[in-house]
């Protein structure tokens, strides 16, 4: 059944007051050849419409228009009728916090762009639009399915198992000395979920690579810092790690650790420069087995690709333990599936699971 859904094209609503920006999206998307763009919007007022009207797979909004603004649109369509939102946001620190908002209100994930908008600056984000939108719809299609094959055994002999079944009770009370957390897409609202439930006295700290621009990794932490009982904060070049404090490394660079005496102390490095992403769970996660070894917990989290699996894979190789999200609660089951088909996971939570699991170890 259902053996078409991967075929269907993904439908897309574009909405943005400016005509240009309309029209440079929609060629963007309809470049790929699994896209379609079924309708476009000028404010939220439209955007509302033609969601109910339409009943796209996914949506572009932006964020500054007339009428009625994208957050408020947003905040509208989660409640009446629920659709993955894809964000467009300038490279400010108002567009950061505006974003961070959003992600808060419902939205999936975000594009950031150049606030003065010229052809090349549209052309970068093409890939990253195209990736994300497919990936996001994807993913969700294939949720909708796994409840869909689940529902239809419900009260019958159990004929359909789901690929990542949660896996609990393999975590080693009084053993760990940090955590380190890598996230990507659906990072933010998926963090509000796990970062403000934890303990304020895990008497440890908490390192998080987010996939992030520049400004954006600091209005996050300071969201989840006024929401959280442990203090959270972007992480500077040079300060002594501290426990009960949550490091969220800067949008556009690495973080990494090193011992200075007794203490361990934070480097927020360009280097290094060959790698897809900065900040990289890779490249955080491996610098802090160097220095926690297998005394460091790692978790993975909703995000695409498999950054992090090298990190993990060295985790595991000094003893260390890891924690899979499951791929129900992702947005995006890309990183936790590279840990879990690679048998690096020594659990699988569900997101609602996450923080329990972790208070319970410390």
């Amino acid at each position: 059944m259902d053996n078409n859904i991967s075929t269907n094209k993904i439908r897309v609503l574009v909405v943005d007051d400016s005509a240009f920006m309309r029209k440079s999206i929609t060629i963007m998307l309809t470049s790929d050849p699994e896209i379609e763009v079924v309708g476009t919007a000028r404010d939220g007022i439209e955007a509302i419409e033609q969601t109910k009207k339409l009943k796209p797979d996914l949506i572009t909004l932006d964020v500054e228009m007339p009428r009625m603004d994208g957050l408020t649109a947003l905040e509208k369509i989660m409640k009446e009728c629920p659709t993955p939102v894809l964000m467009l946001s300038s490279l400010t620190t108002e567009g950061a916090e505006t974003t961070v908002k959003a992600l808060e209100l419902g939205a999936v994930d975000f594009i950031a762009k150049e606030l003065s908008f010229v052809s090349v600056n549209i052309v970068n984000i093409k890939d990253s639009l195209l990736k994300k939108v497919k990936e996001i719809v994807k993913h969700r299609r294939h949720k909708e399915r796994l409840l869909k094959l689940q529902g239809l055994t419900l009260g019958q002999e159990k004929k359909y198992t789901a690929p990542t079944p949660a896996r609990t009770g393999q975590l080693s009370k009084g053993l760990y000395r940090a955590i380190a957390i890598g996230i990507s897409t659906g990072g933010p609202m998926s963090l509000q979920q796990v970062i403000p439930k934890l303990r304020g006295d895990l008497n440890v700290p908490v390192f998080i690579v987010q996939h992030m621009p520049p400004k954006f990794t600091k209005s996050l932490a300071d969201r989840l810092n006024s929401m959280s009982a442990l203090e959270v904060k972007e992480a500077e070049n040079g300060e002594i790690v501290k426990n009960n404090v949550v490091y969220i490394a800067p949008g556009g660079l690495h973080m990494l650790f090193k011992k200075n005496g007794a203490n361990v102390q934070i480097e927020i490095s360009t280097e290094p420069a060959n790698t897809l992403h900065k900040p990289s769970v890779d490249v955080m996660i491996s610098s802090a087995v160097k220095v926690y070894g297998k005394n460091l917990l790692g978790v993975i989290m909703t995000g695409m690709g498999k950054d992090g699996y090298e990190g993990i894979k060295e985790l595991k190789e000094v003893g260390g333990h890891a924690i899979a999200q499951d791929e129900m609660s992702c947005v995006v089951y890309g990183m936790p599936k590279a840990i879990v088909d690679g048998n690096l996971a020594d659990v699988i939570l569900p997101l609602d699971k996450i923080a329990e699991n972790i208070n319970m170890v410390f």
